[in-house]
This record gives C-alpha cells, structure tokens and sequence, in this order.
C-alpha cells in the first residue's frame, strides 16, 4: 500500500469514492465500490499500522463525511466505538482479502463482523419536504452496524466473486469490480494502472522481444497479509 487517505476537506462527490493522496503527493480518486471497503484504506493489522488514520474519535467522524454514505449525518463516536471500529476494519480487511484470493473465512474475523451487525444500523427518516435525512442520535456503534451489513451483504451477494485485491506488487487496497466486463486490476487507472503502463513501457524498450502487456506481476498474485 503506497497511499494515504486525503488530509484535505472532501466535498461531497458526484460519484462516490475517496480522494486518496500518493506518497509522491499526487492526489487520484479510488472507487472500492463497497461502504464497507471504504473503510479499509484508514490503516490495518501487522505492518498496515503505518497507515493508521482513526487516532481519535472525530478521526471517524471525518471518514464517515467522506464516505459513500449520504450528506447529514450528525454523528458521536466514543473512545470505545473507536477502538471498535479499528477492530472491525482489520477484521474486514483480512476477511475480504481471504474472499479476494480465494481463501477460507476465517471463524475470528466473521465473529467481529457478525458482533457488529447484530446491533441497530444508522436510522433514516423523511423530512416534511420528503427528501431523506438521517434521524437523530448517531452512534458510532450504529455507525459500525451499518459497515458490518454492508459487508455481510457484499461478501454473501452476486458481487462476492468480484471482490478483487488491487494488482500492484506494493499495494493492498481492495475493490469490488462492478464493471461489465470484469476485468478491473487495478485500484486506480491514474495511479497504480498509470505505474504500470510506465514500467510496461520502459520494459519494452529496454527488453527486446518483450510481449506487450506484460508485467511481472498479474492480479490477484496472493501477496503475504498479516496473520
């Protein structure tokens, strides 16, 4: 993982996804697809913990203005609701890796998903002009009920199988690959897919003979993860 969640104010998107900032301070956009896999690129387990952005309790505040979800929510988040959701993040980002290779669900990380879901989501209501607004009270456990589903249902639905792990050698991000041909490698065309071309195109000059389009790595390579 070569990237960083955007340090700048998000302004709601016309399309969802993140603004994600590069090592290299390029900002690109990254659709994963899934509200639950948004919130992976906040950190994770093992040596993933460099990544960590949730330090504080407005820090899920913040990720949940910036996410999928819709505009309005008045949202409180306690020390414990964080640690939970932290909890909750890495058990979803070794989960959906081991759907993404094909590789058993382990019993540990479905229990922390299932822990979650079992609690009340976030509430709607409509308002008197019939638009829908988020009710009242949000928690950061509802919060977590509502990742946790989205989950469930992404993980047990039609796209289980379309969950993919981006193709680059160095980066763990994950993504449902909603489009028709389902052929999506990368997390971002104008980032790891743009890295790629580059090598491809060195490779081809400095290697005679060398196939167009191809690299060393292909997608879905099974990269080590932390236990």
């Amino acid at each position: 993982m070569t990237e960083r969640p955007s340090e700048a104010p998000n302004p709601e998107q016309a399309s969802p996804g993140l603004t994600l900032i590069s090592y290299g301070g390029n900002p690109y956009r990254f659709d994963p697809g899934a509200l639950c896999l948004e919130l992976l690129p906040t950190g994770g387990p093992g040596a993933l913990a460099r990544y960590e952005v949730l330090h504080r309790p407005a820090d899920l505040v913040t990720w949940a203005g910036r996410s999928r979800l819709p505009a309005g929510l008045d949202l409180t988040v306690t020390e414990d609701e964080l640690t939970r959701a932290r909890a909750l993040r890495d058990a979803l980002m070794l989960l959906t890796a081991d759907r993404a290779h094909g590789r058993p669900l382990r019993p540990r990380h479905l229990d922390v998903v299932n822990e979650a879901a079992v609690l009340p989501p976030l509430a709607a209501r409509l308002a008197p002009d019939g638009t829908r607004v988020w009710a009242p009270g949000a928690t950061g456990t509802a919060l977590l009920s509502t990742v946790a589903r989205d989950a469930i249902d992404l993980i047990s639905g039609p796209y289980a199988d379309r969950i993919r792990e981006c193709g680059a050698d160095d980066c763990f991000l994950l993504f449902v690959d909603t489009s028709r041909p389902g052929r999506r490698r990368w997390c971002s065309m104008e980032h790891c897919g743009n890295r790629a071309k580059v090598r491809a195109h060195r490779a081809r000059r400095s290697t005679p003979g060398i196939i167009p389009g191809t690299t060393a790595h292909q997608a879905l390579s099974g990269k080590p993860w932390p236990a």
